[in-house]
């Protein structure tokens, strides 16, 4: 089986590449592509860089050139659920695109015809993470995550987003991997670890923060692998 891992930062995927070691780099579209082993399986590792279109065009490639017949994104989030917390994980059931405006047309937020507002992730993928959290005595939230190309820190925006789609968490590249993915039919899943909260406290050290959610991140991935059939 051919498997694709990704991030939207080279930070989310330098723990992947030191953990395989040997790897094969391809130069494609203004990227790099790393082509590693892993018992039976061929894994392709690549970060799209942040935003939808970067995302969107990194997983149409993995899928489309190097053939992955499973998707695996990681990375961070915020939180706008007041049940989550700085480094908490989250797996996504759905993702939507908060900043999708045709309303004007009369159509929901998030929604464009012939489109879906919710784009739903891997059952049996998500089952795995579950199997697996309960195993290593981790803590695993299922949510909504919502998606757009902006950072969002405006109290009223945030409370919006999370009335108007149920959403739990916020990123920047998530639905535009559940689009592709979903239309190229490849099974995806996305695990978010909590980086910002209404309870972060201002010696919050974000870097750091990257840095060891990556890691923790990137344990957790490796560990599915083990489990995907």
């Amino acid at each position: 089986m051919i498997i694709g891992l990704m991030g939207a930062m080279q930070e989310e995927i330098e723990p992947l590449l030191k953990f395989f070691k040997e790897y094969e780099t391809v130069d494609y579209a203004d990227n790099k592509y790393y082509i590693a082993k892993y018992k039976d399986n061929d894994i392709v590792i690549a970060y799209s860089k942040i935003g939808k279109v970067y995302a969107s065009l990194t997983a149409t490639i993995m899928i489309e050139k190097f053939k992955i017949e499973k998707l695996l994104f990681s990375g961070v989030a915020g939180a706008i659920n007041n049940d989550l917390h700085i480094g908490d994980l989250i797996v996504a059931t759905a993702l939507c695109q908060h900043d999708l405006d045709i309303t004007a047309f009369g159509h929901p937020y998030g929604y464009v015809p012939e489109g879906k507002i919710y784009y739903k992730a891997d059952e049996t993928l998500i089952k795995i993470a579950i199997d697996i959290a309960k195993e290593k005595g981790i803590k695993l939230k299922e949510g909504i995550i919502a998606t757009g190309d902006q950072f969002v820190a405006n109290k009223e925006k945030k409370e919006w987003i999370r009335k108007k789609f149920k959403a739990d968490a916020l990123e920047m590249e998530g639905a535009s991997v559940a689009v592709v993915a979903y239309s190229l039919r490849v099974p995806f899943f996305i695990l978010r670890a909590i980086s910002d909260a209404a309870d972060m406290d201002a010696g919050f050290d974000f870097d750091e923060f990257l840095k060891s959610s990556a890691k923790n991140s990137a344990d957790f991935l490796i560990s599915m692998l083990d489990k995907i059939k």
